[in-house]
């Protein structure tokens, strides 16, 4: 490690930080060095202490959130706590997971030109980075764009020219695959490989551990309750950490899954009594739709069953209309053409709390459905409107706040906690009403492995849903939970049936943007040998090579 004021980029020095509203320090004793186009992974739990790392780095700790600090931060050898904040912007480009959260003009060209105008430069040299910025990343078609028609990949895409473009000499990469679908994310991955190659320092924190290693990242760094517990290569890594909490390469995980009991998964989603409507719970019945008669048509006959018992999972490239087709199902929109019914009932002839009873709905961003001042509050919001009964209603807020390993949030803010922990707050207020069919939205954006297995494992394994449909970009997540699967294209249904039969189809896989994994591709080695696909702790001990 560096001795204080090197000429490292970056270098960290006993640095600990304690937020005001917290009782115990969110990092403690953090040291290290970040080396000129050096690529360094960062790994940890959600609430582990990332976030906060970064604040410190470029300067949001001690400007925008308050507490108690020790240790330095060096930049080049200067200390960056007595920085100006527009050197430190110069020198520090921070890219977050969201990229709403950072897009502030309404077209991508004002958007790039924001953070160079901030800086008073002449308009011609501003344009002249711009377009430079943009050709650099592959996306100057989308110059003269509007930023709230992008998609979700265009967006972070922008977001990071909006960053680079200041041209800054590290970069920190907060969850920028939380949101991106598969082929997007390695398209970001590669752009980021190439930004470390070129020179610049790249401090990338990120839970899809997998795919990040597939671009070679020069040092990891795994961190758990606030303290490095692990920094060096990317193979020591696959050595000593523990696969349950980090998703590594399935086959290391098959070969140390042999060493271990035989885990039993035993789903029971639909394992209680038929309702009065039959086996079918939803259906969408050529279903066509547009927001407005200016707007273009954003779905394009869609039809297909949820049936009780079943486990959807709805896979599609960013902007294919995912999200708008699940909130069809909870009568948040109403089709333009075709109908959609819900236990047999035309939403069209019903209200959105009529479907809330039937249909719990937790959006992709937390931020949208939280507003209460305890967590606990928020998970009685929901109950106490449709009115179930407060020993019910107890029952149910434990069993959420349990489930999605949230109890000790139980008296916090939601809205002060890191992205992960809101998402999982946002999913207890709806588990906490156990509607008949759970529609989740992006459940695992924000998530760390252990935390998402824990609670999709809880969720699928506990008798009172009927079905559950789950948006995702994670293909795995999909093929270890889903029953079936949905693949959507441009508003159109793809591909609707059982999982294994879906996933074998390599061209229908490429023209919905999802890009196979080292899971799948171990699933369908051991096809015939497994007759359906599993995780890979199970493969371990239904095969023999």
């Amino acid at each position: 490690m560096s001795e204080a004021g090197s000429n490292f980029p970056l270098s960290i020095k006993n640095l600990t930080f304690q937020y005001h509203i917290r009782e115990t320090p969110a990092i403690s004793d953090i040291t290290l060095d970040l080396h000129s186009g050096e690529l360094m992974l960062v790994a940890g739990s959600s609430g582990c202490g990332k976030t906060t790392l970064m604040r410190c780095i470029n300067g949001l700790i001690p400007r925008s959130y308050k507490g108690t600090r020790s240790g330095d931060v060096f930049l080049f050898g200067e200390p960056a706590a007595q920085m100006q904040m527009a050197d430190l912007s110069q020198t520090v480009g921070t890219l977050l997971q969201d990229p709403e959260q950072q897009i502030v003009s309404s077209y991508v060209v004002n958007e790039v030109a924001f953070g160079l105008e901030n800086l008073a430069l002449p308009r011609e040299e501003i344009l002249e980075r711009v377009d430079e910025t943009l050709d650099h990343l592959g996306i100057l078609n989308l110059r003269d764009r509007e930023t709230f028609m992008l998609s979700g990949g265009e967006k972070q895409k922008v977001a990071l020219a909006g960053v680079l473009v200041m041209r800054p000499k590290i970069l920190l990469l907060d969850e920028p695959l939380a949101s991106l679908d598969p082929a997007s994310a390695q398209e970001a991955l590669q752009i980021f490989r190439r930004l470390a190659d070129e020179g610049i320092s790249v401090m990338l924190v990120e839970h899809r551990v997998d795919d990040v290693l597939g671009i070679r990242p020069d040092t990891v760094l795994y961190i758990e309750d606030g303290r490095i517990s692990y920094s060096g290569s990317p193979e020591g890594l696959m050595e000593i950490a523990d696969f349950h909490r980090i998703k590594l390469p399935a086959i290391y995980v098959m070969e140390r899954a042999r060493k271990e009991p035989e885990q039993v998964y035993e789903p029971k989603v639909g394992s209680s009594e038929v309702g009065m409507f039959g086996d079918e719970l939803l259906s969408f019945e050529h279903v066509d739709f547009r927001y407005s008669k200016e707007t273009p048509q954003v779905l394009y006959d869609v039809s297909f069953q949820v049936c009780k018992g079943d486990v959807v999972g709805i896979l599609g490239p960013n902007g294919a209309g995912k999200t708008t087709l699940v909130k069809h199902a909870l009568g948040l929109l109403k089709p333009t053409e075709g109908t959609v019914k819900l236990q047999g009932v035309d939403t069209r002839d019903t209200t959105v709390a009529a479907c809330a009873k039937s249909v719990g709905y937790a959006f992709q961003n937390p931020a949208q459905m939280l507003f209460a001042p305890t967590v606990q509050e928020e998970l009685e919001f929901g109950p106490r409107n449709i009115r179930i009964p407060e020993g019910e209603m107890a029952e149910n807020i434990e069993w959420a706040l349990s489930t999605l390993n949230i109890e000790e949030f139980r008296s916090s803010p939601p809205l002060a906690l890191s992205y992960g922990q809101q998402k999982r707050v946002s999913i207890g207020a709806i588990l906490s009403m156990r509607s008949r069919i759970l529609a989740l939205d992006e459940p695992t954006a924000g998530q760390d492995f252990w935390n998402y297995r824990y609670f999709m494992d809880s969720i699928l394994q506990m008798p009172g849903f009927d079905a559950v449909i789950f948006i995702t970009h994670d293909l795995d997540l999909a093929l270890t939970y889903a029953t079936k699967l949905l693949l959507v294209a441009n508003g159109r249904v793809a591909a609707f049936g059982k999982t294994s039969d879906v996933l074998k189809d390599r061209e229908l896989l490429d023209r919905c943007r999802l890009v196979p994994t080292s899971l799948l591709e171990l699933n369908l080695k051991y096809e015939a040998q497994l007759g359906e696909f599993m995780r890979a702790e199970m493969i371990a001990h239904r095969v023999s090579d």
